[in-house]
């Protein structure tokens, strides 16, 4: 079997055009592109790396980009006074808070003091209550840029067995919440269960997001099974594999997105599609 490729470069480039184009008739519309923060604290090159990103890709849409860079030896009251700064500017409409931060500050802390409306990341509680009450809310973006893919290749989830391998708040739960609410059947695996394999192999659907470089094989799975891959392991300098075994699993899967070229690109694109969403709610309450 041949898996179809989930390609997430070619969605990106969809979506992109899509973005600015709606981007341009917010401005027409409003007077003002839509604005995106991000409050990253000093000290990380992987971070300062993904901010130059984000930048780049605001710029290639129109939207507006700032940064409010703090010093690595700040404490939380700094770090969630520039945070509610940004929370309570009405010409900002979307935050992201650049994670990991320092061991002496709390990321709980940091998100709880995001106004939610702007949380373009989808952490804070409020929206992750919203996502799991079936209600408009701002959604993590891999989870998002996940199900986009599926609604790309046109795979159907309704009534279909989807086993999610991993529990965190960024990618597991909330995709877990989206399938639910596409009418799939869910099992979610995490570190502690017993017999992962064979769970995998019921799944229509797979899901790997553990961040462990080959987790999931084809022999673990139910031949003709769809396969999103969210895992990126850098296993040598400038190589990345995700958390499923391609060699094996494209083997055997009918669909399956590679890594890299797969969620990551459409990961990027989500977090523009929800600064921009955020903009029209705003402008909406205005």
């Amino acid at each position: 079997m041949t898996a179809l490729l989930l390609d997430g470069r070619v969605l990106a480039k969809e979506l992109k055009a899509q973005i600015s184009q709606q981007a341009a008739e917010f401005k027409a519309r409003t007077g003002y592109v839509p604005q995106l923060v991000v409050v990253q604290v000093a000290g990380n090159a992987a971070s300062d790396w993904y901010v130059r990103s984000i930048r780049r890709s605001c710029e290639g849409v129109g939207f507006g980009f700032a940064l409010h860079l703090l010093p690595e030896t700040c404490d939380q009251t700094t770090l969630e006074a520039a945070i509610q700064q940004a929370s309570n500017d009405p010409s900002i409409h979307g935050i992201i808070i650049q994670m990991p931060l320092p061991s002496q500050l709390s990321a709980d802390g940091a998100v709880a003091a995001l106004n939610p409306q702007k949380d373009v990341d989808g952490l804070h509680p409020t929206n992750a209550g919203r996502l799991a009450q079936g209600l408009p809310a701002l959604v993590p973006n891999t989870p998002a840029g996940g199900m986009a893919l599926l609604d790309r290749y046109q795979i159907s989830l309704a009534g279909k067995h989807a086993v999610v391998v991993g529990r965190s708040n960024v990618v597991g739960k909330p995709l877990a919440q989206l399938l639910l609410a596409r009418h799939a059947t869910l099992t979610i695996c995490h570190s502690r269960t017993a017999n992962l394999a064979e769970v995998i192999g019921q799944g229509d659907i797979v899901a790997a997001a553990v961040g462990k470089a080959g987790l999931v094989t084809g022999a673990m799975l139910k031949p003709g099974a769809v396969v999103l891959d969210f895992g990126i392991n850098e296993v040598a300098e400038g190589q990345v594999v995700g958390d499923v075994d391609w060699e094996s699993a494209s083997k055997v899967a009918s669909a399956i997105t590679p890594v890299p070229g797969g969620t990551g690109p459409v990961t990027n694109m989500m977090l523009l599609q929800n600064t921009l969403q955020a903009a029209q709610w705003l402008a909406e309450q205005a």
